[in-house]
């Protein structure tokens, strides 16, 4: 089968989808010919994916945070399309800042997108895909989830949670077809990995691109093995891959995408 053809006729939720990840995972199922509903809270990203993929690529308004919302968007999404085949959990945000000045809503905010949200999208559509007998959940999480990171407490365990949770859900619906997965990635060129360097008084991209492969001892960072950051096509495809049926007898499993920056701690 040719990669165009990989997921032809499968219908994929992909939240988060407006920019970096998410905009990158939706380009590259569509291109595997999969249908997607792209969500995310801020609609001119989705929007326009739509308008570049017309019939192929809904555009949809949602807040992963909202339950209720979530509940909604699914069966109307259903109902609309069909039976939901994928489903990508990519929406996500970054409050960084050492623990001593973290504040209780930073705290609760980021949990509430990159951990309930994950609950709240992957609970929706598990009922069906489960009844159905096959489906594919994959929650993008972040390589910070299993390698302690300076500044980054309540991401990294925001990302550590939806990583277990994934796997538990995977292992409570594994005989009935569903496969869940996650996909880990490290330092890769987005908005919000850019909004870091911004953080840190670092102006010039080219310069902390060329710090974040080469390490930083002083914050406890390895740098990046095979000397590149990534790019969110690097973790779509990687994505893709498992929601695709060559990973047909893989569940529970987390994909680091990270140039070996972690070592695999």
């Amino acid at each position: 089968m040719n990669a165009e053809e990989e997921l032809q006729g499968r219908l994929a939720l992909v939240t988060g989808a407006g920019r970096g990840i998410g905009g990158a995972v939706v380009e590259t199922l569509v291109a595997r010919g999969a249908r997607v509903v792209a969500a995310d809270l801020d609609t001119e990203g989705v929007t326009g994916l739509a308008e570049t993929h017309p019939g192929r690529v809904t555009a949809l308004r949602l807040d992963v945070t909202d339950a209720g919302a979530v509940d909604n968007a699914v069966e109307e999404a259903e109902a609309a399309l069909g039976p939901l085949d994928i489903a990508v959990n990519v929406a996500g945000i970054l409050r960084s800042c050492e623990v001593v000045e973290l504040g209780d809503d930073d705290w609760a905010q980021t949990f509430a997108v990159n951990t309930d949200g994950v609950l709240h999208v992957s609970r929706a559509v598990v009922r069906g895909m489960a009844e159905r007998g096959s489906g594919s959940i994959v929650t993008v999480a972040s390589n910070a989830a299993g390698v302690p990171r300076t500044g980054m407490s309540a991401y990294a365990a925001s990302k550590a949670a939806a990583v277990m949770f994934t796997k538990c859900l995977g292992l409570e619906v594994a005989a009935r077809g569903v496969r869940c997965n996650t996909v880990s990635p490290g330092s890769t060129l987005t908005d919000m990995q850019r909004g870091m360097w911004r953080d840190a008084g670092m102006a010039d991209e080219d310069e902390a691109t060329r710090r974040v492969v080469a390490g930083d001892l002083a914050s406890h960072r390895t740098g990046i093995p095979l000397g590149r950051i990534a790019e969110p096509v690097d973790v779509a495809e990687a994505v893709a891959f498992l929601a695709s049926d060559r990973a047909r007898h893989i569940t529970l499993h987390d994909l680091y995408v990270d140039g070996g920056a972690t070592l695999r701690a």
